[in-house]
């Protein structure tokens, strides 16, 4: 494995444990123990680009409760390669040759967290791409429902946008 892609690896792991770290008074967390786990409705929408060999990718996640979340990680999986060199987002990190990882930060009770806004280089130009959007940690609380932070969207390179 590369040292780049190590680092990678690295920085994604730590996004996804340093996230439940230290919730602000006010937030729901996973309890620890036997307790019941606290219920988050996690949601993404957004809009996907590809134009030659550049994809981007703007998208807002949102949490319809019942509980607050401190934090969760989002994964963005495509169906074609990243180029070896990536400018990503504050948050972000390449977890893999076609995979990048966001923390959403805090997710208020039927509030939105912070936006996310991706210009991810492909290795190539590719006529279409598929981009998967979920929910890769949801900060420690169950999610019943997956329709709505589980997107599959083909982009085309028309330099239209398409929205999920």
């Amino acid at each position: 494995m590369r040292r780049g892609a190590v680092r990678s690896v690295v920085v994604a792991g730590l996004l996804a444990l340093g996230a439940g770290a230290g919730a602000p008074p006010g937030w729901a967390s996973a309890p620890a123990g036997p307790e019941a786990e606290a219920e988050a409705d996690v949601a993404y929408h957004g809009r996907v680009h590809l134009s030659g060999a550049r994809l981007r990718i703007w998208l807002v996640p949102e949490n319809d409760g019942p509980a607050a979340l401190a934090n969760a990680t989002l994964r963005v999986r495509l169906s074609a390669e990243l180029a070896d060199r990536q400018q990503l987002a504050e948050g972000c990190a390449r977890a893999g040759v076609r995979e990048v990882v966001c923390e959403t930060g805090p997710l208020p009770l039927h509030g939105r967290g912070r936006h996310i806004g991706l210009a991810l280089a492909l290795r190539e130009r590719v006529p279409e791409v598929v981009v998967r959007v979920d929910t890769w940690w949801n900060g420690g609380a169950t999610d019943r429902n997956h329709v709505n932070n589980e997107h599959v969207v083909l982009a085309l390179d028309t330099g239209d946008a398409y929205a999920f």
